[in-house]
């Protein structure tokens, strides 16, 4: 990475040693890393309003500094006028700077401003040390124009780490500042 950005250089040069020493590992080759983050929404709403599809991609284009994909129905149900391969939901996939530079923004900017914040569950891991949140108003992004949205909804973001355990994977987000409800970060 040519441009490294701060959290990057945050986890090179002091996260690494941390975990080193807190587990126990015998290479640092085996300290748990973030490997990509998604953001992810599914519109259910887009099967009567096309349009609420390209607002939902314009919106994620803004969030994460790419272009989002679309996702399109695997099955037709009748009950839900839902035909297969019709867009129904919008997903981006961050990796490398773009990641870390969103996982900044995220930390310090967008949950700050969440209403009534108390720090994010720690019941979002998956077991295999992955961390999965809800976000349910899209508007704590400083991106988006709170007067150019429809409707405000929500999205899940995905942390996908190389942590073998929940126990390391929730070490690892919280070395990067990940404010879990009920812990002092340190």
């Amino acid at each position: 990475m040519s441009n490294e950005t701060r959290l990057y250089t945050k986890y090179k040069e002091q996260i690494v040693s941390e975990l080193k020493n807190e587990f126990n590992y015998k290479s640092i080759m085996q300290v748990p890393k973030l490997e990509k983050i998604v953001l992810s929404r599914g519109v259910g709403d887009a099967v009567n309003d096309k349009k609420l599809i390209d607002e939902t991609v314009k919106e994620f284009a803004l969030i994460a500094g790419q272009q989002p994909a679309t996702t399109k129905a695997k099955l037709s149900i009748s009950n839900f006028k839902l035909r297969e391969g019709m867009p129904i939901g919008v997903k981006v996939t961050l990796r490398n700077a773009r990641m870390y530079e969103f996982l900044d923004r995220f930390l310090n900017v967008s949950l700050p401003r969440v209403r009534d914040f108390k720090g994010v569950p720690v019941k979002g891991f998956d077991g295999r040390g992955n961390y999965n949140l809800g976000i349910k108003e899209q508007i704590i992004f400083p991106e988006i124009d709170v007067d150019k949205i429809n409707k405000i909804s929500g999205l899940d973001i995905t942390f996908v780490t190389s942590a073998k355990t929940d126990e390391e994977a929730r070490a690892l987000l919280k070395a990067f500042g990940m404010p879990f409800q009920g812990q002092k970060n340190s």
